[in-house]
């Protein structure tokens, strides 16, 4: 394909890994910055349900749980039909720094798609982690 299969954004965040991994992986945390309401079975295999207020809901399968370090589930494909079994994996990634935590997210499998649904998904995607980012340094910064 002539076109990235990957989304990837770093943050250095002035809080400890602990802080972060909470944020990313309670019903409190994801309910609170990554939509309206969560709940999550931690484990790997398990899964998470995030809703907002506009009635959006997306499900995530973890795929990989290493605490504190790295959490990893798969989800459905922005713009995809509902019924269509293709997925991105997404991997947050905490490192200690002197200053707090860095935390590295990485989005892949969009090469997956034919150009047209390519386009929707990646771009959609790339401005949803933007905002949704944000909101993580917010809850985190206001917690």
């Amino acid at each position: 394909m002539g076109f990235p299969d990957r989304i990837e954004r770093t943050l250095e965040l002035g809080h400890p890994p602990a802080k972060v991994w909470r944020a990313l992986t309670t019903a409190e945390g994801l309910g609170t910055w990554f939509g309206q309401n969560a709940t999550i079975d931690l484990q790997t295999g398990g899964n998470a349900v995030l809703t907002w207020e506009n009635g959006d809901k997306v499900e995530l399968r973890i795929e990989r749980l290493e605490e504190p370090a790295v959490f990893g589930y798969t989800w459905h494909i922005y713009g995809l039909p509902e019924d269509d079994p293709r997925r991105t994996y997404v991997e947050f990634t905490l490192e200690p720094t002197d200053a707090g935590t860095r935390l590295t997210v990485v989005e892949s499998g969009f090469a997956q798609l034919p150009e047209d649904e390519y386009a929707k998904a990646f771009g959609g995607n790339t401005q949803g982690w933007e905002l949704e980012l944000g909101e993580l340094v917010e809850y985190l910064n206001a917690a």
